[in-house]
């Protein structure tokens, strides 16, 4: 009986009077070491932890391993790891330890680059001519005073006479919400594409003239309220120049009416929200993007477009080993009257491509696509050059490959020069079998095996080497 009547009043004496484990914990300090040119607010800035915070220790873990992302997703850091110091259980307060070693920010080189579309089109279609190529100086600072603000200064010759300029400045007021890129461009060329016939460009050389020339200046503004989204807006002067033999002999709806030039101001505004591990490769997470551009605001009478381009795209890690990709995009003309041929495109340039078409452009006025991938993980090793590798910051190169199945469909809704081409206007399917190849975090290298709705197959290459 004494038993039962003294249990209660000790479990109550030990729940009131001694500590429990709690199932929280609160941020007491955030240190950061290794950076030695990044300031340490940058840093903090790509973090949605601060000091203060209270954090569940069931999603502990998780909130940690994010928050490496982010800070890896700058690709200011070759190596960076979250350490947890000083756990005080009595207060339930932790500090925490960012190490990082920085990447090689200052990248001056000479540049040797191919002009075509890709690598396959240059080595197959154009004899893998040098003529086609571009070569020059490529001078950029992703880091330029550790604001995490790139400049870029880039002097081309050879296919593309080019001068450019860019600089981005992130942290433009006290918080880190508003930043600024400023831009010039000016490039000119002896070879213009100038008409799409069988679904490939056609072009014409000309040894004593520049047949194209293009120019663009202006700034854009973004808004990072919150680490994961971003509001972007683009305000921008483009004059396009041909020659009278490209508008009298070639293609007269080059900008259409016979004329010589295109000048207009281009407006572009975006929302994108950004919530994959590892940009260049995700394995998890997803991110989605609306885009509305104007394309002529009328000040001048040469050009009036408007489209709306949605992304999307969602990956899963399955395991440590299985990962899959799906990616939608879509682009909507709102405005359905005639257009050049100089902005009339869809699918086959940049990002934009099918698994095995990838010696075609499919032109057109709007476009869908659907990309998906399954990956398996079969290499994840760190390569230490050692002192044959100079520079420091590459002497350790992780080195990840992937054994990856593709299947992408698309559709491209043509209106115009259709008696040229017929890829428009039906379903497009394209898929294989492939090895990517991740070096360095953001470096991929993907060959690929590949058959399109033709059966037409092929090996392909394609890379995002850049710095």
């Amino acid at each position: 009986m004494f038993k039962n009547f003294f249990y209660p009043f000790f479990f109550l004496f030990l729940s009131t009077f001694l500590p429990a484990q709690s199932d929280f914990v609160v941020v007491n300090d955030i240190k950061v070491e290794g950076n030695k040119h990044t300031k340490t607010r940058v840093i903090l800035r790509e973090m949605d932890i601060a000091v203060g915070d209270t954090i569940l220790l069931a999603n502990l873990q998780d909130r940690l391993a994010k928050n490496k992302s982010y800070i890896m997703n700058t690709s200011l850091f070759v190596y960076m790891d979250i350490n947890i110091k000083n756990w005080d259980y009595a207060e339930n307060k932790i500090d925490l330890l960012l190490v990082m070693k920085e990447s090689w920010y200052i990248f001056p080189f000479p540049i040797f680059e191919l002009a075509d579309r890709n690598f396959n089109v240059w080595w197959s279609e154009q004899n893998r001519s040098l003529k086609r190529a571009n070569y020059g100086v490529r001078f950029v600072h992703l880091n330029t005073t550790g604001n995490k603000d790139p400049l870029k200064l880039q002097f081309h010759f050879g296919y593309t006479q080019k001068f450019e300029v860019v600089y981005n400045f992130p942290g433009f007021n006290k918080s880190q919400t508003f930043g600024v890129i400023g831009e010039f461009f000016y490039a000119r060329n002896k070879e213009i594409a100038y008409k799409t016939v069988g679904d490939k460009l056609e072009f014409r050389r000309n040894e004593d003239e520049f047949p194209l020339q293009r120019f663009r200046t202006g700034a854009s503004f973004y808004y990072r309220p919150k680490i994961r989204s971003v509001f972007y807006g683009k305000l921008e002067y483009q004059k396009n120049t041909i020659t009278d033999f490209v508008k009298t002999e070639l293609n007269p709806n080059y900008f259409l009416n016979d004329k010589n030039s295109q000048e207009l101001v281009y407006l572009r505004m975006e929302y994108a929200y950004e919530n994959r591990d590892i940009k260049p490769y995700p394995l998890h997470g997803n991110f989605f993007s609306t885009v509305v551009e104007k394309e002529g605001l009328g000040i001048f009478k040469d050009r009036n477009g408007l489209y709306l381009t949605s992304t999307f795209g969602q990956y899963f890690s399955l395991s440590d080993r299985w990962s899959t990709e799906t990616i939608f995009k879509t682009k909507l003309a709102l405005i359905r009257n005639e257009q050049p041929y100089n902005n009339y495109w869809a699918l086959g340039y940049l990002d934009d491509f099918l698994s095995g078409y990838e010696f075609y452009v499919i032109d057109g006025l709007d476009y869908f696509y659907t990309k998906t991938a399954i990956r398996f993980q079969l290499f994840d090793k760190r390569m230490d050059w050692g002192k044959y590798m100079p520079l420091s910051a590459f002497r350790e190169m992780p080195v990840k490959v992937y054994l990856v199945l593709n299947n992408d469909f698309g559709y491209v809704n043509s209106t115009q020069f259709n008696e040229f081409n017929t890829l428009g206007n039906q379903v497009l399917w394209g898929g294989g079998l492939g090895l990517n190849f991740v070096l360095f975090y953001d470096k991929v290298i993907r060959i690929e095996y590949s058959m399109n709705h033709l059966l037409e197959k092929g090996l392909y290459l394609h890379y995002n080497l850049a710095f």
